[in-house]
């Protein structure tokens, strides 16, 4: 008897403690389960990624790219080492960079450069009469080029992931998947050409796709295809929130697991008065609102119970959003609460507990949430599928460190798509929340690459403890230096209070290539890469 009851006990303080958990232990489990899909669900002689934890599942480029970057995070969190993480990654580049490309229906992995959208995991080909996808393969080069910021060492083999990185995204023909038209095409496949594929257009998932069409030194597309893009989009009020209407919320996140787009705004929202950023708050907010009115009498739907997104179904595999409503039958994915957590911690993480804590018995599996669920229907899926467990991966990430946004945003082909989109850095946003508080902002340089001037931009709202005076004023030091390290230029070296800063530099007597600027403000120190082309 006595037994029994300390059973009873050991299991209801196992209980308690759960639901005792911090918000940084429940982001720890929820982050390494879903990361363990993307090494665990993966043919690592080929390091292509299944599309969904299935058996025969046939491997999404788009789950590639997510995987890509998950596994450098893998390695900053130590779940696995440094050496398997690059051997995988040098694994999966060389699939694609040596992959059979052509115009045939069968036996080729892609075609002027973009991918099949499924791919057969063993042959690393075709499967079925899968599309060429822009948009997945946008997906697949986002993820190529963040491991390609990531293995920056000068090792050797760091040094072989950027060359395949760069040769991946340099053959990418972008304009031929115009076909003369003002934006970029769906898709195209060997049957019907691009018969049936309709133009990128209009607020979704694609904008990382353009910017890095317009980024590409090798076939770029000509700047007026932002404002084909743009020219789409609708801009509506729904829960007294204003915003540019995409209603799955997968369509304000994706672009966002790489771009940082805090400080920057395009002729759009600048004229609008806001970022990107914080237009998927928005969004996210508003959702959670209609969640909360559920209009549709759904069950569960509350202020810590919601998220709509494309996602599995009791009656399949649907792109469900609000609002306005899109297809909502009472189906909500943990993926659309995670993936908005940099924009709205403040929803997302009681959303992420309430579902971990009420239904984990049902919803909780070893690569994490599954893909979702519906109280109404008593339905709880059996599956995970890749592009919604990566926003998770990914998006606690820029959340907790912002790591992936650092060094994505250094890239120089990423800085030249967003200027040549028009973006600019901006100084305030109207109601943008402070989910992500920063003392110390160095933006990345403009133009870039640059001869013979470029601009330096920081900011600085006050100093970390020790770092300046009690008035908020400290030193403040930037400087230019080379790839071996050594200081080439000192920009700025004096006591600076809190403001806004601009530095004109103007290079001379100094070589093409690779430099790096550093700005020290009392304890806070931020480094950035740029690039001289005479």
């Amino acid at each position: 008897m006595k037994r029994h009851y300390f059973l009873i006990l050991l299991a209801l303080f196992s209980v308690a403690a759960a639901r005792a958990q911090t918000a940084d232990a429940l982001l720890d489990t929820v982050q390494h389960a879903s990361f363990n899909f993307f090494w665990d669900e993966a043919n690592p002689y080929n390091g292509l990624i299944k599309d969904r934890n299935t058996s025969g599942s046939a491997c999404s480029i788009a789950s590639v790219g997510f995987g890509l970057t998950s596994i450098c995070i893998g390695i900053d969190h130590g779940w696995i080492t440094r050496q398997a993480g690059r051997d995988r990654v040098l694994t999966t580049l060389k699939t694609f960079w040596n992959g059979p490309q052509g115009s045939s229906p069968s036996g080729i992995i892609g075609y002027k450069g973009f991918y099949y959208h499924f791919l057969d995991m063993n042959t690393a080909t075709r499967d079925g009469d899968s599309e060429l996808s822009s948009i997945d393969s946008g997906l697949l080069l986002a993820g190529i080029i963040d491991a390609k910021q990531y293995f920056s060492s000068a090792d050797s083999l760091d040094g072989v992931v950027r060359a395949l990185a760069d040769s991946i995204y340099y053959r990418v023909d972008w304009n031929w998947m115009r076909n003369l038209n003002p934006g970029i095409l769906m898709g195209w496949n060997p049957g019907t050409q691009f018969g049936g594929y309709g133009v990128w257009t209009g607020y979704c998932e694609a904008m990382i796709m353009y910017i890095l069409a317009l980024g590409s030194p090798t076939h770029t597309v000509p700047a007026s295809v932002w404002q084909a893009w743009t020219g789409g989009y609708t801009w509506s009020t729904y829960y007294d929130f204003s915003y540019v209407i995409f209603p799955p919320l997968f369509g304000h996140q994706y672009s966002h697991c790489w771009v940082d787009f805090r400080d920057i705004a395009d002729t759009y929202m600048s004229g609008k008065g806001i970022t990107y950023f914080e237009n998927s708050r928005r969004a996210t907010l508003a959702q959670r609102a209609y969640c909360i009115a559920n209009p549709g009498g759904y069950a569960g739907y509350s202020d810590s119970l919601w998220g709509l997104t494309a996602s599995d179904g009791p009656d399949g595999y649907n792109a469900r959003g609000a609002p306005p409503d899109q297809n909502d039958d009472g189906t909500i994915s943990p993926t659309a609460a995670c993936g908005s957590l940099p924009f709205a911690p403040e929803v997302a993480i009681p959303a992420m507990r309430n579902m971990f804590n009420t239904y984990r018995a049902n919803l909780w599996m070893k690569y994490g949430f599954r893909d979702a669920f519906n109280i109404s229907r008593n339905w709880w899926d059996t599956d995970v599928i890749g592009i919604d467990e990566g926003p998770i991966v990914i998006m606690i990430e820029n959340y907790r460190t912002q790591s992936v946004w650092n060094r994505y945003m250094q890239n120089a082909d990423i800085q030249r798509g967003l200027q040549r989109a028009g973006f600019q850095h901006i100084n305030s946003v109207e109601n943008d929340p402070v989910a992500l508080p920063r003392t110390v902002v160095l933006f990345q340089n403009y133009p870039n690459p640059f001869n013979p001037t470029t601009d330096f931009e920081f900011r600085i709202a006050n100093f970390s403890a020790g770092g300046g005076s009690a008035s908020g004023g400290g030193f403040v030091s930037l400087k230019v230096y080379d790839v071996l390290g050594r200081e080439v230029a000192t920009l700025v070296n004096e006591v600076k209070g809190p403001g806004e800063y601009t530095v004109q530099w103007k290079v001379e007597g100094m070589a093409s290539g690779i430099y790096f600027y550093r700005l020290d403000a009392g304890r806070t120190h931020v480094t950035k890469k740029m690039l001289i082309l005479r």
